[in-house]
């Protein structure tokens, strides 16, 4: 069969490499057409737009690349009709995902699934009107977005498990020794304190900085950067000059697995980091300040904003908002993390009982055993 597939990030790129395999062992006249990345290059298939032309996020960035975002559409669309597929396959970045999807559904007649859901159940949860008419299944990576769509009376759902297992399962660097991770980046022999500050220019402004601002007071530990995929080494150096912080890319789980704590700015990345069994402090730090809070409330319809505590549904790690990320706070936090060992232990327990949550590896497999399925099963 044929599968057209559009990941628009990143993680996208890892989760589509992913499934591409499986569906290549599944289905072993599987064909590909796709946007993504290098990840999902290395897999085969036809590329069309790489992930980098189409990270635009936010109004006004989407205003700004109008013109990328416009031919963008119409490369896809073209190519949608060009390799006329079996399925389309959408994973996660709603905005571009779901007006593809509308012109799949009603003017090609297409199959639609979508692997990885948009976070309606955190914001803009009218969106789960288009998903109802446009997606014919939906593959959720929680087990809680079951229970949330089918309040919504849309049923047409599996919970596959969660990819990052899968990615967390397989990486290269799993069993590595810390002498030599440290040899290898060039890094002192210190225990280190890893900071993941977002993985686009805005958030690592605006959260970069702080997270820098409480080094001085850990001067037994050493403080080391994960580079963000697309972000230039040129770009961390006006935020790091002056000071003894390192960067690795492309290293962040091995990066992690090394470390003793970690302060990580909101996303994949804290279930990420609670996943390899990182005490950590989340952070997202806004230019709206003291607004923050106020708006926060009023569009995210979740209690919490990191993934650990969402998934267990309870203050698992320290989050941080808005004007509630600051030094002191920071310093505070780290110092709980690094240094009580009763706090630090609970955390870890609760990470424990996270892993239970989210199932063992094998997403991408079923996720791909799955569409095979209903594809086969449509054609009979």
């Amino acid at each position: 069969m044929k599968y057209f597939i559009i990941a628009g990030e990143a993680s996208g790129d890892l989760h589509g490499a992913n499934l591409m395999r499986e569906l290549k062992n599944t289905d072993r006249e599987a064909e590909f057409c796709f946007l993504g990345g290098d990840m999902m290059a290395t897999v085969g298939g036809t590329p069309q737009i790489h992930y980098r032309q189409m990270a635009f996020m936010g109004v006004i960035s989407v205003i700004l690349n109008l013109h990328t975002v416009l031919r963008n559409i119409s490369v896809c669309k073209k190519a949608l009709r060009s390799f006329s597929p079996d399925v389309l396959i959408l994973i996660d970045y709603p905005s571009f995902n779901l007006r593809i999807a509308k012109y799949a559904k009603e003017k090609l007649g297409l199959k639609v699934f979508y692997y990885i859901s948009p976070k309606l159940w955190a914001w803009k949860e009218y969106r789960i009107k288009q998903i109802k008419a446009l997606v014919d299944n939906m593959l959720c990576i929680f087990p809680f977005e079951i229970e949330f769509y089918k309040k919504h009376n849309y049923t047409q759902t599996v919970y596959v498990g969660n990819p990052l297992m899968d990615a967390i399962e397989s990486r290269p660097e799993k069993g590595e020794q810390f002498p030599t991770f440290a040899r290898r980046n060039k890094l002192e022999q210190k225990p280190i304190v890893a900071l993941l500050s977002g993985s686009r220019k805005k958030e690592i402004a605006d959260n970069l900085p702080l997270m820098i601002s409480i080094i001085s007071q850990f001067p037994e530990y050493q403080f080391v950067i994960a580079g963000a995929p697309g972000i230039m080494p040129d770009y961390y150096s006006k935020f790091i000059k002056g000071t003894n912080v390192k960067i690795v890319f492309e290293q962040t789980y091995a990066l992690l697995q090394q470390a003793s704590a970690a302060l990580v700015t909101s996303g994949t990345a804290t279930l990420e980091t609670a996943l390899l069994n990182i005490p950590q402090v989340v952070t997202y730090n806004m230019e709206l300040g003291r607004l923050g809070p106020l708006l926060y409330n009023y569009f995210i319809h979740t209690p919490y904003f990191s993934l650990v505590n969402i998934i267990t549904d309870k203050p698992v790690v320290k989050e941080l908002l808005g004007s509630q990320v600051t030094t002191q706070a920071l310093s505070q936090e780290l110092d709980r993390l690094l240094n009580n060992s009763p706090y630090r232990n609970k955390m870890l327990h609760e990470y424990h009982l996270l892993h239970k949550l989210l199932g063992t590896s094998g997403a991408s497999r079923k996720a791909a055993e799955t569409m095979v399925k209903l594809l086969s099963n449509a054609r009979d």
